[in-house]
């Protein structure tokens, strides 16, 4: 059964880590344009470039890309979706997937899950995947949101700490752990009736705390689904290190 949905992708040019990164090249494309064209892939209505900054306005539409220019006033992704959904007036049962600007070599087929499990939730506000965690190195990094969740697979919390704490050498790998952690693919489904209440509720300290938008949304009280990804998630890119891992995958396609 097919069902339709948009994607909109959030693209900020003042990155406090890698400043300017939608824009930087991936082999001979810009990050956000690679983000784009696998979203185009999954089957979307139709995909939309969020931002508030003319020079990724400008590259977007050299591309054919629809934007939506928002406030430079948000402090995430989520927040500027919300304004973009309301400046468009979409149908309250409209499914939103907001596809981070970047989220590098993201499969089409993670958009069109997460997507397909909103739907079939209808007890959860967004949808969200993860997928599990193999090394400690990963474990450990503070750059690899970890999730856990109860057992409708809706999240009871998300860190950048190690979670949850495992009773075990130090020296196990994940995978042999009680229970094996998840790492969390930063991919999101929404209705848009929620993406307008979203757009009017506080931050809450442990999204600061841990900078991460979607504890706002458990925070309040809202459900967040959690599946398991279908296939690999691709590469978020936060860092230079990151940058250079999307640069090597390139490289060794061409």
């Amino acid at each position: 059964m097919t069902f339709p949905f948009k994607v909109f992708i959030p693209a900020r040019f003042a990155s406090s880590r890698l400043p300017g990164k939608p824009l930087l090249k991936i082999g001979t494309k810009p990050l956000v344009r690679h983000v784009y064209e696998a979203a185009a892939e999954s089957g979307a209505e139709e995909v939309v470039i969020v931002t508030d900054d003319d020079r990724i306005r400008i590259e977007a539409e050299g591309f054919g890309a629809r934007v939506v220019m928002t406030s430079t006033a948000h402090e995430s992704g989520t927040e500027r979706i919300s304004e973009a959904v309301v400046q468009g007036g979409e149908d309250e049962s409209s499914i939103i997937v907001n596809v981070q600007g970047d989220e590098f070599n993201l499969s089409p087929l993670l958009v069109k899950q997460v997507a397909e499990s909103l739907h079939w939730d209808v007890q959860a506000s967004v949808a969200t995947l993860c997928e599990k965690i193999t090394a400690m190195e990963d474990f450990h990094d503070p750059n690899v949101v970890k999730v856990v969740f109860d057992k409708d697979r809706h999240a009871l919390y998300f860190s950048r700490a190690a979670i949850p704490v495992q009773q075990s050498s130090a020296t196990e790998e994940p995978t042999g752990f009680s229970h094996v952690p998840c790492r969390h693919i930063g991919i999101y489904a929404y209705r848009a009736a929620f993406l307008k209440i979203y757009a009017g509720l506080p931050a809450c300290s442990l999204e600061r705390s841990e900078r991460l938008e979607q504890l706002r949304v458990l925070y309040h009280g809202y459900s967040i689904r959690v599946d398991e990804a279908c296939t690999e998630g691709g590469i978020g890119v936060d860092t230079e290190a990151d940058l250079e891992r999307a640069r090597s995958a390139v490289n060794g396609e061409e």
